[in-house]
C-alpha cells in the first residue's frame, strides 16, 4: 500500500489540502467496489495538530506531525497563498523533512504555489518546473537556478512532480493515480470527477501582463514603448537606434530581464491584445490579426498556436460568447 503524505502548510488553500485526499479516498472504493484492495493509505501531515488558514476562517486537523507521521511514499505539497516569501518563511521547517525522505526514495509532488515551497528546498535545482502562470516572475527572482516552464501543466523529475496553477493540479493528481494504479482507473477518476485528463498547457489560460519586476529601467521603458506601439513593425535595429544601446548588449539585456527575446517580447503583447478582441470583440480573425500589426495569416496563426496552444478560431470559440 502506497503511504501518501499530504502536507498542510501554513497559508495553505483549502481545496488543494482537501482535493487530493478526496481522489485518493475516491480511488480506494473504486477498487474496492472492483473486488480489489485499495492501494492508498493518506495522511494530512503538519508542523502542528491544528492549522489555520483562510485568514483563520478554517481549521485543518492534522493527521500526524512531521515528527511521528509514517514514512511516506509520496509528499503532496498543496498550493499556499498570500506572500510567497513569507509563506516560505512560515513552512521552512517543513523543508529538511521533504528532502530527508527524498533521498530515502519518496517521491514529492507540489500542486500550484507550492512550488515555492518545493524549490526552496533546493530538490528542483537544475530541473523544470511549473506553477500558477501568474506568479512565474516571482518564482525566476526567487528560484533562478530552477528551469520555469510557465505553459506545462505536469513537469516529472525523477521522483519530483510539479503542476502548473490553480485546477490544472488535478491533471498531476490524475497522473499520480495512472503511475501507481493503471490508466484505466485514472480514466475512471476523470470521468467521476469530470475532467480533462488529456490537457497538458496552462497556455489558454495565461494572461500576459509582461515581466517588469527586474533591476534594468532602461528596458521597462523599452517594453512601454513596445506595448504602446505593438501595431507597428518594430525591428531590434530600431530598438537599440532609439534607446542608444549597442545590439549584443540590447539583446543580451532584454533576454536577462524578461526572459524572452524581444521578437518573442513583440509577438506575445501582440498575441494578447488579439487574445483580448477574440474574447469580446466581433470581428473576424483576419480583421483581428491586422488589427494588432500581422499581414501573413499562416505566420500569425502559427504564433497564436505556439502562445496559447489553439488556434484562433478554436481559443474565439471557447471564450467568445457571442460565437458560443
Amino acid at each position: 500500500m502506497k503511504q501518501i503524505a499530504i502536507l498542510v502548510p501554513e497559508t495553505a488553500v483549502v481545496e488543494a489540502v482537501a482535493d487530493p485526499r478526496y481522489l485518493f479516498s475516491a480511488v480506494n472504493e473504486f477498487l474496492k467496489s472492483d473486488g480489489r484492495q485499495p492501494m492508498f493509505n493518506i495522511q494530512m501531515v503538519g508542523l502542528r495538530s491544528e492549522v489555520k488558514v483562510a485568514e483563520g476562517i478554517f481549521s485543518i486537523h492534522t493527521d500526524a506531525t512531521i515528527a511521528n507521521a509514517r514514512k511516506p511514499d509520496l509528499i503532496i505539497i498543496p498550493a499556499i497563498s498570500g506572500n510567497m516569501e513569507n509563506a516560505i518563511r512560515l513552512n521552512k521547517d517543513f523543508v529538511p523533512w521533504i528532502i530527508q525522505n527524498y533521498k530515502q526514495g519518496c517521491e514529492v509532488a507540489s500542486l500550484c504555489l507550492g512550488a515555492f515551497i518545493f524549490a526552496s528546498s533546493g530538490l528542483l535545482d537544475g530541473k523544470t518546473c511549473s506553477t500558477h502562470w501568474l506568479f512565474a516572475n516571482e518564482f525566476r527572482r526567487l528560484f533562478p537556478e530552477v528551469q520555469l516552464i510557465d505553459d506545462k501543466i505536469v513537469t516529472e523529475n525523477k521522483g519530483l512532480y510539479t503542476s502548473g496553477g490553480a485546477n490544472s493540479y488535478w491533471n498531476l493528481l490524475l497522473h499520480l493515480v495512472e503511475k501507481y494504479t493503471s490508466r484505466e482507473m485514472a480514466i475512471l477518476a476523470s470521468k467521476f470527477f469530470v475532467l480533462d485528463i488529456g490537457r497538458v498547457s496552462q497556455s489558454p489560460f495565461t494572461i500576459f501582463k509582461g515581466q517588469k519586476i527586474h533591476n534594468d529601467p532602461e528596458i521597462v521603458q523599452v517594453q512601454e514603448f513596445i506595448e504602446a506601439n505593438y501595431q507597428e513593425k518594430i525591428t531590434v535595429d530600431e530598438l537599440c537606434s532609439k534607446f542608444g544601446i549597442g545590439r549584443r548588449t540590447f539583446e543580451r539585456r532584454f533576454k536577462k530581464a524578461t526572459h524572452n527575446t524581444v521578437l518573442e517580447y513583440l509577438q506575445r503583447v501582440k498575441i494578447e491584445a488579439a487574445k483580448k478582441e477574440l474574447e469580446t470583440g466581433r470581428k473576424t480573425v483576419n480583421e483581428v490579426m491586422y488589427e494588432v500589426g500581422y499581414t501573413d495569416t499562416k505566420a500569425f496563426r502559427e504564433v497564436f498556436k505556439k502562445v496559447t496552444s489553439m488556434s484562433p478560431i478554436d481559443y474565439r470559440n471557447r471564450y467568445n460568447k457571442e460565437v458560443a
